[in-house]
């Protein structure tokens, strides 16, 4: 026998005790008006059991069609949250509406990375800056060689290349820390180099709010091109050289997302999905002021354990879902406030993104620990629930 509810007052109504009996022992609905023998959905709910249940909704006595039903409730990625729901469901595991939320879960582990205080080295040396390359080079032997062998800044020509040229060069990031921080002297003012990087690149200054961050943690930052990210990142004791196995290949990349910008989530799933595909963590970094406000997250996630499936009854969720869409853009500050909710519930929150055939990829988002930033970071990976 076919579920059966009804549309009724602008809402979902499942008014037949049989129905009611058999989502409830599927966690489906909630009480509707304090009574055990009726049940009210979500739309995303009620468009599920039509799309793959086989039920059966009625409007004054009359079947209606998802589309009728759909018209009354679509709004902001609605498509892409019910596909996401849909999903989830598929695979056997329970969503639930957001309002069910209480309190903090504690269950969102934090990941603690290792850090060192870095005191910069005097740089005993003159360079030259590169206005259109965003680039300085060291010609005096002594200082350059201290200043990448002892703490890998720069580069000898190209990195891995078996001759390493005679000259070193430093990046924009590199040039400016070792400005403030170790008084490298160039033939132009630190704010002179600020200016001709944020003229190239608006963003500079939260690149590299980044990247001083973790340098000042004993951390090694480079070029994260290759790999579609701003840095790739080396732990605390990583030094250059070919014959130096363990630091070789980085293990970790760092992608910069300001609060005031924007990106297609396209786009930003690709870097993530680059980074996975050669083993490296992805990291994310928000700088940035935060803005008032509070996401709207989609849905409490019941997940696995002990080879059983998590429910309501017994059990807290795991997570909790923002849903997306392949086309749309989202906002730094907008992750950021989601992250900020999904941590105030005590929940990894998980980024589900519906794509446009309306398969669905997940990444888990993990908070980092780094011992005295004034920052926050995330570990973001690819899973699959």
């Amino acid at each position: 026998m076919a579920v059966r509810f009804e549309l009724k007052d602008g809402k979902l109504l499942v008014l037949d005790l049989i129905s009611v009996q058999a989502l409830d022992r599927g966690f489906f609905g909630e009480e509707y008006e304090g009574k055990k023998t009726q049940m009210q959905l979500m739309p995303e709910e009620a468009l599920y059991l039509v799309d793959v249940r086989n039920a059966v909704c009625e409007r004054n006595g009359r079947k209606i069609s998802f589309n009728q039903i759909a018209s009354k409730f679509q709004g902001k990625k609605f498509l892409a949250r019910f596909y996401c729901y849909r999903d989830w469901r598929d695979r056997g595991l329970i969503p639930r509406p957001m309002k069910e939320a209480q309190g903090s879960y504690g269950r969102s582990p934090i990941h603690k990375y290792p850090s060192r205080e870095f005191v910069a080295p005097k740089v005993n040396a003159r360079g030259l800056f590169f206005y259109d390359d965003l680039m300085s080079v060291i010609d005096e032997d002594e200082a350059a060689k201290e200043l990448y062998e002892g703490n890998w800044f720069g580069q000898y020509g190209t990195y891995k290349a078996k001759k390493h040229g005679q000259f070193l060069k430093l990046d924009a990031y590199e040039t400016l820390f070792l400005m403030k921080h170790a008084g490298y002297a160039l033939n132009v003012k630190e704010k002179r180099v600020v200016a001709e990087a944020i003229q190239r690149r608006p963003d500079f200054l939260s690149l590299y709010e980044v990247y001083e961050d973790w340098r000042l943690r004993g951390f090694v930052l480079k070029t994260g091109f290759k790999f579609g990210t701003h840095f790739r990142l080396y732990f605390p004791g990583a030094k250059p050289g070919l014959d130096n196995a363990e630091w070789m290949h980085s293990k970790h990349v760092i992608h910069v997302f300001p609060r005031s910008s924007k990106m297609l989530i396209s786009e930003w799933a690709r870097a993530i999905r680059v980074a996975h595909g050669v083993k490296k963590t992805f990291i994310l970094a928000i700088p940035g002021a935060k803005a008032e406000g509070s996401a709207e997250l989609d849905f409490l996630l019941y997940h696995r354990k002990g080879g059983e499936i998590e429910n309501p009854r017994h059990d807290k969720p795991k997570f909790v879902m923002l849903a997306l869409s392949e086309e749309e853009e989202i906002g730094g500050e907008e992750l950021a406030q989601a992250i900020e909710k999904s941590k105030e519930l005590g929940l990894d929150l998980i980024l589900a993104i519906c794509d446009r055939e309306t398969s669905v990829t997940y990444y888990r988002v993990k908070r980092i620990e780094l011992p005295k930033s004034k920052y926050e970071y995330y570990e973001i990976e690819w899973v699959q629930p």
